[in-house]
């Protein structure tokens, strides 16, 4: 047994004692090749360090082997050392056997950096010199995959199942494509590829991307049973619940959407899209108090989501709990929030517990920017009327009815207020 296939030997079976002694040997006594076998070994194990020494030793005895460049160049990005790498992928020079691949293991790096455009580029390169090179295809398929430019992706994967390569480095390239097309919204194309992706070697991401590909298709039974399974085989991948129940919305099954949407929360409480959607069915299957509570533990979260804040208000509004609205919008507008939405639900509150005053007050300022939605100048209409503000009244009945001239009832109120 030569002493690099001791080193491994004795490494496989927990024997690390005397593993620096015989990695030495190793060095001293192997042939070249035994040590560079040796030092693959090593770092795909993990052992980069003994991987590196290896390298090394070989360099200084083979400097014409850029291969050797390239590994330890490899390795130093792998250990955060971007300065020692860059030197050692400077000395291979375009000549050399290992130029592709130092354009290669540069890209990596320059990733690595966030430097993506420079990463790009050592890859067009490396594809100029060997444009069929499956590897240097997979290679920029892959970055634009990881930057998320998906279009610029898909071609190359295409390219990659044309020529007969399915899998590269353990990547299934039919996966690529449907999880690719999924995202960028080619929903037909992308259930395609999905569904050749053998039950075996589908992942979690892969799993939400098919059953977030049927639900898009409308194939709502086949959505819920793999949303079901992502479910059952990671309970902790709460992207998952909000669209399972939307597919169980879409079919009517409020219940079930429900019941979703609560078993979410308590596995990610502080998920707020979670809290909304919850409110938004529970007042569906006719729970209000379930709705307010929903919304009100949101905003005990984000106490500055006005997002929420205008959602609980409409729905006390709507509930007809117009005191703690204003109790709500009040405590908001003390701290200077102006959205608009604001005032037209306070001036709302204020109406139906005939406060005319303070109705007006926030009528005024909501009609600044409502002076174009049909809902908000009916309902002004009715409550300038109401109070006497008779020109104001007409204005907003002449506004409303230009956006919808066919409302009998105030058509009605105009012909009136024409009267007076």
């Amino acid at each position: 047994m030569s002493y690099s296939a001791k080193v491994i030997s004795m490494i496989e079976m927990g024997k690390f004692d005397d593993v620096e002694t015989e990695f030495e040997k190793a060095l001293q006594n192997d042939n070249a090749d035994l040590v560079y076998s040796l030092a693959e070994e090593l770092y795909s194990m993990g052992f980069s360090e003994l991987a590196q020494k290896a390298y090394q030793f070989l360099l200084d005895e083979y400097p014409e082997e850029d291969q050797l460049r390239t590994a330890l160049a490899d390795i130093a990005i792998s250990e955060g050392n971007n300065d020692e790498a860059l030197d050692y992928l400077a000395a291979v020079k375009p000549n050399s056997d290992a130029y592709l691949n130092s354009l290669l293991v540069a890209a990596d790096l320059y990733q690595t950096q966030g430097l993506f455009e420079v990463s790009e580029q050592k890859l067009l390169s490396a594809l100029a010199i060997a444009p069929e090179e499956p590897i240097l295809i997979f290679a920029l398929a892959e970055f634009y995959f990881d930057i998320k430019k998906y279009h610029h992706a898909l071609p190359l994967y295409l390219k990659l199942i044309k020529s007969g390569h399915t899998e590269l480095s353990q990547v299934n390239i039919t996966q690529r494509l449907g999880f690719s097309y999924a995202v960028i919204g080619k929903f037909e194309q992308a259930l395609g590829y999905l569904e050749q992706v053998h039950e075996d070697d589908i992942d979690f991401d892969t799993r939400f991307q098919l059953a977030f590909t049927e639900l898009q298709l409308k194939q709502y039974d086949e959505a819920i049973k793999n949303f079901t399974k992502l479910k059952k085989s990671s309970t902790d991948y709460t992207t998952v619940y909000p669209y399972l129940a939307e597919a169980y919305e879409q079919q009517g099954l409020l219940q079930q959407a429900l019941e979703v949407l609560q078993e979410g929360l308590r596995v990610d409480q502080y998920n707020i899209k979670l809290y909304q959607l919850a409110s938004s069915v529970a007042l569906k299957l006719q729970q209000p108090k379930l709705a307010e509570k929903h919304l009100r533990s949101a905003l005990a979260l984000e106490p500055d989501n006005m997002t929420i804040v205008i959602q609980l208000s409409n729905l006390l509004v709507e509930l007809k709990k117009y005191h703690e609205n204003i109790e709500l919008l009040t405590d908001y507008l003390q701290k200077d929030e102006t959205d608009p939405q604001l005032y037209w639900n306070l001036g709302k509150s204020y109406a139906e517990i005939e406060d005319d005053k303070h109705a007006l007050e926030n009528y005024q300022v909501a009609a600044r920017a409502f002076d174009n939605q049909p809902d908000f100048l009916r309902e002004a209409s009715f409550f300038y009327r109401k109070v006497g503000r008779l020109e104001d009244a007409k204005k907003f009945v002449d506004e409303y009815l230009e956006l919808v001239p066919e409302d009998l009832e105030m058509l009605d109120l105009q012909d009136e207020l024409q009267d007076l």
